[in-house]
């Protein structure tokens, strides 16, 4: 018998026992952040799923399946001229308007496709933090000046995290992963088509979920009334490359396009449910085929099955812990209130930690932070919770783990806390 795995056994059992034992179930706080994370987790569900993370899980797959590996090597990685691999991945969350967790399957599909470490952690960060709906709105809500801190702070951010990821880790790329299918050529398709492909992808996963914006008018609030026909078009769009490059065939596709419309029409308050046709019909047309269709599908579902479990597993925590925006979870808000008034080093990392762990669904932590600001927080940790909350999350942080290792996930996070805790020191230094 193999004593010393028994008496781990024996441990294990011993620690779910007293776990259970004395579990604090009547305590109030408990009791409540029970309630909030199952709250939290149903509203993710509800929110992000959907709109959010299945487009992305089909835009990741793609990325796998047609984007050959030489062109990713060659424009971002280990020895791609470093000017242009950080000027792309810097800059991609002006076109990514999507949150911490959304990046993940985009990320976790050019890194291993062989992007170089420094680009691909450049770009896992930039896709959240540079969000120019959010940028804007920063600028009206808190001043401009914070405004342009924010973005000016993210784009040097994402440079400076992947530019020390490369210092800290440098070693060679292995390449795909051995689950991802990646196919040797692109089968001689221009480059042009599958920069319309791909461009068609995003811009249904942008349209799909453009937030209300704050006033009932202007041009922001102008493509939200038009999102789900804008949102339609670029999926009538996307069916027709489907038909024409990718030779599924046109009359199942055009029964599939009858019955998202004939959904759209029964149920005009949920464009919701439309929605899910669309993406049901998506999956049905491509899941038995052989060709690259069917390989684009099996690589989203890969990565669905890679990152859907530890992103639910992870809000359910957060929502314990920290509970909802505005609710209160084990720890208490008056807690982190208390702690980022003023401007001290201590303040800063404050906010920076704690907006670090928690979830922020794109927009939403502008108006946290007002009501936090109005609470007493100081500016500079206001900034740094900026620089750190939208890009990282507990979820966000699992999944990394699972691309990345523990030691490089355990970086990323500690430079962006670092930098977000310095950036906000500084910041409200200035502007006290």
């Amino acid at each position: 018998m193999d004593w010393k795995k028994e008496w781990k056994i024996l441990a294990a059992m011993v620690a779910i026992f007293l776990g259970c034992y004395f579990l604090p179930v009547g305590w109030p706080r408990f009791d409540n952040a029970l309630m909030e994370a199952f709250h939290l987790v149903k509203w993710y569900a509800r929110e992000h799923v959907l709109l959010c993370l299945i487009p992305a899980f089909f835009i990741a797959g793609a990325i796998a399946v047609f984007v050959s590996q030489g062109a990713v090597m060659k424009y971002l990685g280990p020895a791609a001229n470093k000017v242009l691999a950080y000027g792309v991945a810097s800059v991609s969350g002006t076109i990514l308007a999507v949150c911490s967790c959304t990046i993940l399957p985009l990320f976790a599909g050019i890194y291993r496709m062989g992007a170089g470490l420094g680009p691909a952690c450049a770009f896992l960060y930039s896709g959240p933090a540079i969000n120019v709906l959010a940028v804007i709105l920063t600028a009206r809500i808190l001043g401009p000046e914070m405004g342009i801190a924010r973005a000016l702070g993210a784009i040097i951010f994402s440079v400076v995290i992947g530019l020390l990821m490369e210092l800290f880790f440098r070693e060679k790329k292995a390449g795909a992963d051995s689950q991802i299918h990646v196919p040797e050529d692109d089968s001689g398709r221009p480059l042009w088509q599958t920069a319309v492909y791909f461009a068609t992808m995003v811009g249904i996963l942008v349209f799909a979920n453009w937030g209300r914006p704050m006033e009932d008018s202007g041009l922001w609030y102008s493509f939200f009334a038009a999102k789900w026909w804008l949102t339609g078009g670029l999926a009538i769009l996307l069916a027709v490359q489907l038909a024409a490059w990718f030779s599924l065939s046109a009359w199942k596709l055009a029964a599939s396009g009858l019955a998202v419309l004939g959904t759209a029409l029964a149920f005009p308050q949920a464009p919701l449910a439309a929605f899910v046709v669309g993406v049901i019909a998506l999956s049905l047309l491509t899941a038995t085929r052989e060709d690259q269709a069917g390989q684009w599908f099996r690589s989203s579902w890969d990565f669905a099955k890679l990152i859907l479990p530890l992103l639910l597993f992870g809000v359910l925590f957060a929502g314990l812990f920290l509970g909802r925006p505005g609710m209160e979870g084990l720890i208490p808000s008056v807690w982190v209130e208390r702690a980022v008034g003023g401007n001290s080093l201590a303040a800063n990392f404050v906010a920076s930690f704690a907006g670090a762990f928690m979830y922020f669904a794109t927009l939403t932590e502008v108006p946290i932070l007002q009501g936090l600001m109005g609470a007493g927080m100081g500016k500079g940790p206001a900034l740094a919770l900026l620089l750190a909350g939208p890009a990282l999350s507990l979820p966000n942080m699992l999944v990394i783990r699972s691309v990345l290792g523990n030691r490089k996930t355990a970086v990323f996070v500690l430079l962006v806390v670092i930098l977000a805790t310095a950036s906000g020191y500084l910041y409200g230094a200035l502007f006290a």
